[in-house]
């Protein structure tokens, strides 16, 4: 199992909800934010199925859910963009125009890593997971190679590498320490309106749940790290592309 990669100059990480990117690369991007990485989030859906209030306004769970990303993006150090396709959650496609979007947006930012979902996770249940994570590899291969949508009149981009995320075959662990975790805690917590649907807080917890909860993912980070010998970490599977 290696462990580190070396702390990009810029990382992209694309998920398809708001909340997905902390969960699953949360301290690893706090770390890297703070070691001067310019770290950017790209998300595919709007969110607007995250709830499960069936009388919920979902125009301002959508706007709601926008500035929880942007709270989160800041509560991990973040200093890059936070940028949102809008896709309707639940049907997010992997045509050819979400993918030059993409690929586009690859190719303006120019990160050296770009992280995503792991398509290939047997059993995945939800949707816009498996497609975020072909959405996100399809880019990256049109953003690397110069024929891919010429129309862009931009410069084509190859990032070193991408990590996978939410992998059942991890090879790398990044090793992050107590203050990332911390950072990654903060950051799912600016995401309020998934209390009740991801995280078992209700809007009354006197506290006790979101310690809770912050130690759940306390000991996620311990047995990640564990894969790799080290005390804290978050796994991934490494494709250089």
């Amino acid at each position: 199992m290696k462990v580190d990669l070396p702390v990009p100059a810029v990382a992209l990480a694309v998920a398809a909800h708001p909340d997905d990117v902390e969960f699953n690369a949360g301290a690893t991007l706090a770390k890297w934010a703070d070691a001067g990485c310019v770290v950017h989030h790209l998300i595919c859906t709007d969110g607007s199925k995250g709830t499960w209030d069936v009388h919920a306004d979902t125009v301002a769970l959508v706007a709601r859910r926008e500035n929880e990303q942007r709270a989160a993006a800041h509560r991990l150090g973040a200093r890059g963009e936070v940028r949102f396709l809008r896709q309707v959650d639940g049907e997010l496609g992997t045509d050819l125009a979400l993918r030059s979007e993409v690929a586009r947006i690859i190719r303006e930012l120019r990160p050296a890593v770009v992280l995503g979902h792991d398509p290939w996770r047997r059993w995945r249940l939800h949707p816009d997971h498996r497609a975020a994570g072909f959405l996100t590899l399809d880019a990256v291969v049109a953003a690397r190679d110069p024929h891919f949508f010429r129309d862009h009149g931009t410069e084509h981009h190859r990032p070193d590498a991408v990590l996978l995320f939410e992998t059942e075959e991890p090879d790398l662990v990044e090793w992050v320490d107590e203050t990332h975790v911390e950072a990654k805690i903060e950051a799912l917590l600016a995401h309020e309106s998934q209390f009740e649907t991801t995280m078992v807080i209700d809007a009354d917890d006197d506290g006790t749940q979101r310690a809770a909860f912050a130690a759940k993912i306390r000991r996620e980070c311990v047995d990640d790290g564990r894969r790799a010998g080290v005390p804290l970490g978050e796994p991934f599977k490494l494709v250089e592309p």
